[in-house]
């Protein structure tokens, strides 16, 4: 067979031979858009991370509460490595202040109200002046809480596993009576002894007290103001006074087998009873 030569022939080699020669460039063209794409998305990609706000630091509480004891320690100015001794501030603190002095050779321990403990105490509240009272070892001081019946009045608690409780009821006489601005008068001015159980009792005994409950009955008097005393049937001692327009009360109360045993030493604990007033300047 022939080889065709026509013109058509040699116009389609040439045809195909261009085509062939332009493929390298398109590949390379292709090669270069696709580098040129992959370029263009990493730069959106960064403007994008630098767009976006920082990521949030965490701090646990740990770490949180060092900084600002750190913080505090600095701006006070204390020297930790070099630390000065400790001195005792006293203030209005709520809560258990403990008042209780160390035991005696005869194991007697005083309690003396402190004078940073807070307390309001109800209606016509004054400033409270401090009282003490002589316990045994083994009396504790014990949460004083406002469920308690006369909870609001109640300043403190103490109990003992062989003796029995006691309380301080702080009860403004303003509750109950009206006084002259300028007056500091005596509990016998406030309250008649014959009438004092029966209108206290129920508050400290939770039940009504009248004179068929009262096996002993007294007044004396210490350090300058006057006191009654009471004994009841129930086991129950009481010992109240009144100065600075309050009347501060004790009452101890013990089991049958407790009062037995300690009948004398609570009766000691209830006559220990005693405010303060020597060492107070009442100033109308």
């Amino acid at each position: 067979m022939s080889t065709l030569s026509s013109p058509l022939a040699s116009l389609n080699i040439a045809a195909l031979r261009r085509t062939a020669s332009r493929c390298p460039s398109v590949r390379a063209t292709t090669r270069c858009t696709a580098a040129s794409d992959s370029e263009s998305s990493k730069q959106q990609q960064l403007q994008l991370r630098q767009q976006q706000p920082p990521a949030p630091v965490v701090v646990s509480r740990r770490g949180l509460g060092a900084a600002a004891l750190a913080a505090g320690v600095a701006a006070a100015g204390l020297d930790l490595a070099n630390p000065q001794p400790a001195a005792a501030v006293m203030g209005m603190t709520a809560g258990r202040v403990p008042g209780l002095a160390a035991a005696d050779a005869n194991g007697i321990r005083r309690y003396t109200r402190p004078e940073g403990k807070s307390g309001g105490h109800g209606v016509g509240w004054t400033e409270i002046t401090p009282y003490s009272f002589d316990v045994y070892e083994g009396w504790t001081e014990v949460p004083v809480s406002i469920a308690d019946p006369g909870g609001s009045e109640i300043d403190v608690r103490f109990n003992s596993e062989d003796m029995g409780g006691l309380k301080v009821v702080l009860a403004p006489a303003l509750r109950f009576v009206d006084i002259k601005q300028g007056t500091n008068p005596g509990i016998e001015e406030l309250v008649p002894f014959e009438r004092f159980m029966s209108g206290f009792g129920p508050e400290l005994t939770q039940n009504p007290v009248d004179d068929t409950e009262i096996v002993d009955r007294f007044k004396d008097t210490r350090d300058g103001l006057t006191y009654y005393n009471f004994e009841l049937k129930n086991h129950t001692l009481v010992a109240a006074t009144a100065y600075r327009k309050r009347i501060f009360i004790i009452c101890l109360t013990a089991p049958s087998r407790q009062w037995r045993n300690n009948s004398d030493k609570l009766r000691a604990v209830m006559k220990s009873f005693k405010v303060n007033a020597l060492d107070d300047v009442f100033v109308p």
